[in-house]
């Protein structure tokens, strides 16, 4: 059912020495939301991810449909993770690679002879492992997160290297998944993709969630961080005004200047009830990573 809890995880901490590389992270997973794991490289993404699936030791729990990972007897038709393309040996081809990885789940050949044509691969199928390109890797990567047709889809910056069109099919394929009722998680550092596919997002920022919400609210709360450009021949005077109003105006160089804390049709009334003259004025759509760009640096500042 959508928006249902599929997966739960609190309290996920963890230390390498004395450094502390992740603090108290806690995110939800529900069926039919794609979530997006965003923050720069280095952030902990990773880190929490094989915390998440029992590859890592450390503190807190995650519950997948309500019980820890090793409480099941066949982990793999729970959630499926894709944690760098396909793990295998080099000179496995790959139908032969997935058919052993099955077999060790009870599912039938069949079932790899899917999904191949679901994720594209039924041509590369007699390809040795070592032979795929990154962006296959990465289809080759999912069809074996798909084995045992998990409800939970885990994927750790499977954009990363691919071509515009890999990404694009990517993307259409994990929002088909979510469409099906299951719950996925994707890590990125492409801010830009993200805002494409996510329907939640979870800011992670040196170890710590720093945001965790819909979508829709992350775009309203970019939109108070907007920055409006223009042009005009008394930057002063404008300056004056917008200051009266709230609003902070920086010059960029000659008659250009930014301005902050009031939007393109504030400032355009206002000059015009003043008698300030304007060239240009213009404001872009706030972005997820504008929004990102101000909770990290609010971050920053309060740590």
């Amino acid at each position: 059912m959508k928006g249902e809890v599929l997966v739960e995880a609190r309290g996920l901490s963890r230390s390498f020495g004395n450094k502390r590389v992740l603090d108290d992270v806690s995110l939800t997973l529900r069926a039919g939301e794609v979530t997006g794991f965003v923050g720069a490289n280095g952030a902990g993404k990773t880190t929490t991810i094989q915390l998440m699936l029992g590859l890592l030791r450390g503190e807190g729990q995650t519950h997948y449909l309500g019980r820890p990972l090793h409480e099941w007897g066949a982990p793999g038709t729970v959630v499926g993770a894709v944690l760098g393309g396909v793990a295998g040996h080099s000179a496995h081809r790959l139908r032969a690679h997935l058919r052993m990885v099955a077999a060790g789940s009870a599912v039938p050949d069949e079932r790899v002879d899917s999904l191949l044509e679901t994720v594209g691969l039924t041509d590369a199928a007699r390809r040795k492992l070592a032979e795929l390109s990154l962006g296959m890797a990465q289809r080759a990567g999912i069809a074996q997160a798909l084995l045992g047709d998990p409800p939970v889809l885990v994927l750790d910056e499977p954009a990363n290297g691919l071509d515009p069109h890999s990404i694009r099919w990517l993307r259409e394929f994990l929002r088909g998944q979510a469409a099906q009722g299951k719950a996925v998680l994707v890590s990125s550092h492409l801010l830009g993709e993200m805002e494409q596919l996510a329907d939640r997002v979870v800011v992670l920022t040196r170890g710590r969630v720093v945001a965790a919400e819909p979508m829709t609210e992350v775009l309203k709360r970019a939109a108070d961080r907007r920055i409006v450009t223009l042009e005009a021949p008394d930057l002063p005077a404008l300056a004056k005004l917008v200051t009266e109003h709230g609003g902070h105006l920086a010059p960029v160089g000659g008659q250009s200047a930014t301005v902050t804390g009031l939007d393109r049709v504030r400032i355009g009334t206002l000059a015009l009830q003043a008698g300030v003259p304007l060239y240009w004025l213009h404001e872009g759509n706030p972005s997820l990573e504008d929004f990102y760009l101000g909770v990290a640096q609010e971050e920053f500042k309060i740590s």
